[in-house]
């Protein structure tokens, strides 16, 4: 029981002598600027010219390291290129993809074109023979006949089937 107690009394001593000593220790507050003149005439211009010139040797020496590493040892520091491979290629079969639906599109578009003339021709004879009946209603019959025949002698619509007056 004795070691124990020694042990807590060591403890509670630091603990003390730790409060006391934060203190004693004036507190810096955040909000006081660093004044950067102030101990300026002490500086050694001499020693910042030394630290200057070592940083710049070191920036020198990293970067003349860095340029051997790339051009002789490029594995070290680049990513392996033969797990790139396989995803270019994957790339290069979705561009050739993309490149052969476009040209369908294409073939589809000129296709639909002349689908596309067609369906206006019939629009544009279909428009002709309601307004030749003047109602604004499908012709029927012999008004229709009589549309066609006034649609062909215009140059334009269907022929006319034989045998049909």
């Amino acid at each position: 029981m004795a070691p124990k107690l020694s042990v807590l009394l060591v403890f509670l001593a630091a603990g003390t002598v730790t409060v006391l000593a934060q203190r004693r220790r004036p507190a810096v507050t955040s909000t006081d600027d660093w004044n950067y003149r102030d101990g300026s005439e002490r500086v050694n211009m001499r020693g910042v010219a030394n630290l200057t010139q070592i940083l710049d040797n070191w920036r020198f020496d990293i970067l003349t390291q860095m340029r051997g590493l790339l051009q002789n040892e490029h594995q070290s520091v680049l990513p392996d290129y033969a797990r790139i491979q396989p995803l270019s290629d994957a790339l290069d079969d979705l561009y050739k993809e993309f490149n052969a639906l476009k040209t369908r599109l294409g073939d589809l578009t000129e296709k639909f074109s002349a689908i596309e003339t067609f369906i206006d021709d019939m629009k544009a004879g279909q428009a002709n023979l309601r307004t030749s009946n003047g109602s604004g209603r499908w012709c029927t019959g012999r008004k229709k006949r009589q549309a066609e025949n006034t649609i062909q002698r215009r140059g334009g619509g269907k022929t006319r089937r034989p045998g049909r007056g």
